[in-house]
């Protein structure tokens, strides 16, 4: 089994934080049901280029372990099919704008009316109350008004967003725990409860020791671009051959075998250097030495003398470099699944290994609508009430 075999998860998210969310119960064994708009579902499934055949390759990203039933939820009878789905679920997982699904009908309330034990989790912008509640959000206005956009970036540069979706992603991380924690208080007391995750508040929570520093000096942390604010060196540098490597020095054992490792003994003798403390009063000098002295041989030179010496260091790889790397392949970080359309998929693996209960890849990111009739005939309608439903606009 699964560890969360069993479990039963109604997904009515799209884009990022809630179907990253519902991919992690998915990918350990919940039974998702993606529940999207007849004719155009959820709205990555059009995001491209790239496109992978006919599927966006953003959708298929985040999609896998989930069965997709459409439902019209202006229709009534559609209400009707998800308040039946819900009597019997574990989850709901929504991300619309607060107060839609209240307008549709299928609201926290009125799902607790058919089912009082029901865990239901929102993910929005904002949250639910507070001034901004109804503002609309996408990752990039939430990587800037979290204050992460601020401390991201060179120095003399402008203000950059991180490389991938952080808010979002973080959003449905807190979202997936929030869910596991209620269902286990729900085990020990059989209550459910509604959940209130924003993306504003996952991504301040996530400031850790950058918001430490701002609470002891009261002054807003500054870009450091590659480098970080307390630790030196702890960064990445250039080699000869015009590629980076990150060295992570994180204590003075770590120091000393750092000038050995670079051959430059003379450095850890050095008052100036001495301590880390020294170290950062006088960064300005420090690092300009190092990125200069790093220059006379290759990247992959220096790592190599460096993990000699057991002083964490590594390269700055680009993806072609993560998906063919052997710690990744070994980790089964980078997999392929069957697609009924598009011959297989890559996909990246389980981070979270379990040694009885471990997860799975066991269904491709789903076809719009595909398991409409599945899903409606173990809810007991007919072959024909399925075929008036399709007919009727109502899946």
């Amino acid at each position: 089994m699964k560890a969360l075999e069993g479990v039963r998860v109604l997904d009515l998210t799209r884009a990022l934080a809630g179907p990253f969310c519902t991919l992690m119960l998915g990918d350990y064994g919940a039974d998702v049901i993606k529940i999207e708009l007849p004719g155009s579902g959820d709205d990555t499934r059009t995001w491209g280029p790239p496109f992978i055949g006919d599927e966006s390759a953003y959708f298929l990203s985040i999609n896998r372990n989930k069965r997709s039933l459409t439902l019209n939820f202006r229709e009534p009878k559609a209400v009707e099919v998800f308040l039946k789905l819900a009597k019997d679920a574990d989850v709901i997982v929504e991300n619309f704008t607060p107060g839609v699904m209240h307008r549709l009908g299928i609201d926290y309330g009125t799902v607790k009316e058919v089912n009082p034990g029901i865990i239901f989790c929102s993910i929005s912008g904002f949250g639910q109350t507070g001034p901004y509640q109804a503002r609309p959000a996408y990752d990039q206005i939430m990587q800037g008004i979290s204050g992460l956009m601020s401390i991201t970036g060179e120095p003399a540069g402008e203000p950059e967003k991180i490389g991938i979706a952080v808010t979002d992603i973080g959003a449905g991380m807190w979202a997936a725990f929030s869910v596991l924690a209620a269902l286990r208080h729900r085990y020990e007391t059989g209550d459910g409860q509604y959940i209130d995750i924003a993306m504003l508040d996952a991504q301040v929570a996530w400031l850790t020791y950058q918001a430490g520093y701002y609470f002891a000096n009261n002054a807003p942390p500054q870009r450091l671009g590659k480098a970080h604010p307390t630790l030196v060196p702890y960064q990445g540098f250039m080699g000869s051959d015009g590629k980076y490597f990150n060295v992570a020095v994180g204590s003075e054992r770590l120091w000393e075998r750092f000038c050995q490792g670079v051959g430059r003994e003379d450095l850890k003798d050095n008052p100036e250097y001495a301590t880390n403390g020294d170290r950062v009063r006088n960064r300005g000098t420090i690092v300009p030495l190092l990125q200069e002295f790093f220059l006379k041989r290759p990247s992959v030179d220096w790592v190599a003398d460096l993990q000699a010496v057991s002083v964490p260091a590594g390269p700055i790889n680009d993806l072609a470099d993560v998906f063919s790397d052997p710690q990744v392949l070994h980790r089964e970080m980078f997999l392929e699944m069957p697609h009924p359309t598009l011959g297989s998929i890559k996909q990246t693996g389980l981070p979270l290994k379990f040694s009885v209960t471990p997860g799975g890849l066991d269904r491709h990111p789903p076809l719009l609508g595909e398991h409409n009739d599945e899903i409606l005939a173990e809810l007991g309608y007919s072959e024909d009430e399925i075929r008036q439903m399709g007919e009727g606009s109502v899946i």
